[in-house]
């Protein structure tokens, strides 16, 4: 099937008898081919089938593994381990081995919170021990009531004690009292000691000298410490020792887990079961050919999407089909641009995938903003790194092919935009009179100097190319559209730049107008439109407005005075008809419809507009990469060797800064006009990615 659309989905149904069923599941999680539809236990025949009996124990261990590796997050090996290594570890010993390293972790818990509470304890006794007074005196009395804590103000505490006891101390510049008063005045001496500020002392237990306490206290907090730091070393070496172990028995476990009570997805009888489920269609007679051995009844259903996304039954009930989950095309070179179609979420069954499209157009769009060869070269070697780096992460190495895909980029437009780390490879002067007139020669033509770039020297990578004074080839196409080689983005080509970053919105909203159409024309709007008047009133009004769009503005604007009246005309037709597809698709009034459609018409201008930041954003990343260029790199100079040095280090520091907001503010950009921009012209995000039952494997070899 083409690469602009997902994988073909059929239903299986596999019966058997029930001593069965444990072979069937078996095999499909080695299969890894079945995207379960849970039985929802509606049937009165059949009810839900019942987990292994292991279920309970491997879901002890399991938890046990995933509350480990929680707390220790481990790296799993660069490369697959053998199933077999991994069943030897589990049945081997990797219990005890968890059991130990909880039993440190908890251990580790507990000295955390001793320490914290003891810290808390040491705190309180450090208000306490300039009282001089035993913490086992300080309350307790049946004929005495005590108030010990802080005050603001000592001489208002000491007044407020009247005819009881008061002591008072300073911790610091804190004042801490205690008073004991009868217990006939508490209520007066509460009073009264608010009065001074007077904050409670929360006691803590224990007897003696608070000082002395302190001291036991500190002791036992060293002690403590010790013991943390041994336990904490003994976790590191256990990381170090059975880390990847660790995390490939939590993915065989996994597994296995999945496997065993997989029973409860299961329609079951007395006798049989019924497995019911989504396979991929270019499996499926492979599946079937799997399964005969084992299930009495195995059919595969292709599923047919029903033009317009729904149905009515005959009590006229509207039903929403059970749509199939989503499965990418088998893909290697594009593959890396489903990252970014998993970030919207997947395209609805049937419906185009953007993946293929984006392979094309975000690299580019990427590329005409950041547009560097060192930037580009940078880009493509950190993508390098981390695919070198990722081992059996399959998703950090989609994401190194990506950055390598956008770093291309950046290096042919760079290349194009010749530019280099901010510099412009081509920077001529026209040369000047004394009077400021410019210097001609015979044939009328400019006269400039020699090339001023500090990075002259790569205008050799331009040969054999004809280039003079920085300029070469250079064409007109009409409608405003000009191009040439090398592109001066920050100079003489800056406008052009900002009419083709225009023209690139249209082709680039136009294509997703056109993928629309074809959407609902085959399969339909989602609420129940389908068929060619559809997709024209639903899609095409908002070509034929774009169209008018264009000639409009090139009639008012431009030169082309013959296109500003078919250009109205079009504006006028399509904006009817919007109103129409809001009444009749969208179920607006038609008053509401006839307010709407003119706002409706008008947003199509700001979403093409919004593509000028192809053009903006690239001209702010040149313009900080050139600001430092001036504020370091030109003033480096051999005669200061010490002051050379630190120019350069903040050269590169900001030529760092610039590429890694050139990194970030471009994909962001990019992913917008993708996301936003593009997708809203047509993307149905409805779909649920296909997750075949058995998992995947990322550190254990399958089966």
């Amino acid at each position: 099937m083409s690469q602009v659309q997902t994988r073909q989905m059929g239903r299986l149904t596999a019966a058997g008898t029930l001593d069965k069923l444990d072979d069937a599941l078996s095999l499909l999680a080695r299969l890894k081919a079945l995207h379960f539809i849970d039985y929802d236990g509606s049937e009165d025949d059949l009810s839900l089938g019942t987990p292994n009996d292991r279920a309970e124990e491997i879901a002890k261990l399991l938890n046990k593994t995933r509350a480990a590796a929680s707390q220790v997050e481990p790296s799993g090996p660069s490369k697959a381990t053998s199933l077999a290594t991994v069943r030897k570890s589990i049945d081997e010993g990797l219990e005890d081995k968890v059991d130990s390293l909880l039993g440190d972790l908890g251990r580790m818990d507990e000295i955390e919170n001793s320490i914290s509470s003891q810290s808390e304890e040491e705190s309180v006794l450090s208000l306490l021990a300039p009282l001089g007074i035993d913490i086992e005196l300080l309350t307790g009395y049946e004929s005495i009531t005590s108030f010990v804590g802080t005050v603001d103000d000592l001489k208002v505490a000491e007044a407020a004690a009247g005819n009881g006891m008061f002591v008072s101390g300073t911790s610091g510049k804190t004042n801490v009292v205690a008073v004991f008063v009868r217990n006939d005045d508490a209520d007066s001496v509460s009073s009264a000691l608010s009065e001074a500020g007077y904050t409670e002392i929360q006691l803590p237990e224990g007897s003696g000298d608070p000082a002395s306490r302190m001291n036991e206290l500190m002791n036992q907090r060293l002690a403590l410490q010790t013991e943390g730091e041994e336990i904490s070393n003994s976790v590191s070496n256990w990381v170090e020792d059975n880390g990847e172990e660790l995390i490939c028995g939590l993915e065989v476990l996994e597994r296995d887990h999945e496997l065993i009570t997989s029973p409860v997805k299961v329609a079951v009888s007395a006798h049989a079961f019924v497995i019911d489920g989504w396979v991929e269609m270019d499996r499926s007679a492979d599946i079937k050919v799997a399964l005969g051995n084992i299930c009495t009844v195995v059919d595969v259903e292709p599923f047919v999407i029903q033009a317009g996304g729904a149905h009515h039954d005959h009590d006229d009930e509207h039903h929403e089909p059970e749509m199939p989950p989503i499965a990418y095309q088998p893909r290697s070179t594009t593959k890396p641009m489903e990252l970014v179609t998993d970030m919207v979420g997947r395209p609805g069954y049937g419906r185009l995938d953007p993946t293929v499209f984006m392979f094309f157009t975000y690299p580019i769009f990427f590329g005409v903003m950041l547009g560097d060869m060192a930037y580009g070269l940078a880009t493509v070697g950190l993508g390098t790194f981390l695919y070198s780096r990722a081992g059996t992460n399959d998703t950090l190495k989609l994401g190194g092919r990506f950055l390598q895909m956008i770093g291309v980029s950046t290096l042919i437009f760079g290349y194009l935009y010749a530019e280099i780390a901010g510099f412009e490879i081509f920077l001529y002067e026209k040369m000047t009179y004394a009077d400021g007139s410019y210097m001609k020669d015979a044939a009328g033509h400019y006269m400039y100097s020699d090339n001023l770039s500090p990075v002259a020297f790569l205008s050799a990578l331009y040969f054999p190319f004809e280039i003079e004074n920085g300029y070469g080839w250079e064409a007109s196409y009409g409608f405003s559209l000009s191009l040439a080689f090398p592109f001066h983005r920050v100079g003489s080509h800056m406008t052009d730049l900002i009419i083709i970053s225009l023209y690139m919105g249209c082709f680039h909203v136009l294509l997703g107008l056109i993928m629309g159409f074809r959407d609902i024309l085959l399969v339909g709007n989602g609420h129940g439109g389908v068929g060619l008047v559809a997709a024209f009133f639903e899609k095409g009004v908002w070509m034929i407005l774009m169209a008018g769009g264009f000639m409009f503005a090139h009639g008012f604007l431009g030169s082309y005075d013959e296109l500003l009246l078919p250009g109205v005309s079009l504006i006028a037709f399509s904006t009817i008809c919007l109103i129409w597809t809001l009444y009749r698709y969208h179920g607006l009034d038609l008053f509401v419809a006839f307010l709407m459609g003119p706002v409706e018409a008008i947003g199509l201008m700001p979403t093409v507009i919004s593509y000028v930041r192809l053009f903006a954003v690239g001209i702010v990343g040149v313009k900080i990469a050139e600001t430092g260029n001036h504020m370091f790199f030109d003033k480096i100079s051999m005669d200061e060797p010490l002051m050379a040095v630190l120019l350069i280090i903040g050269w590169l520091l900001v030529q760092a800064f610039a590429w890694l907001l050139g990194v970030f503010s471009p994909n962001i950009h990019a992913a917008r006009l993708h996301m936003v921009e593009w997708m809203k012209q047509y993307y149905d995000s409805s779909g649920q990615p296909f997750s075949p039952f058995g998992g995947t494997s990322q550190y254990v070899e399958g089966e």
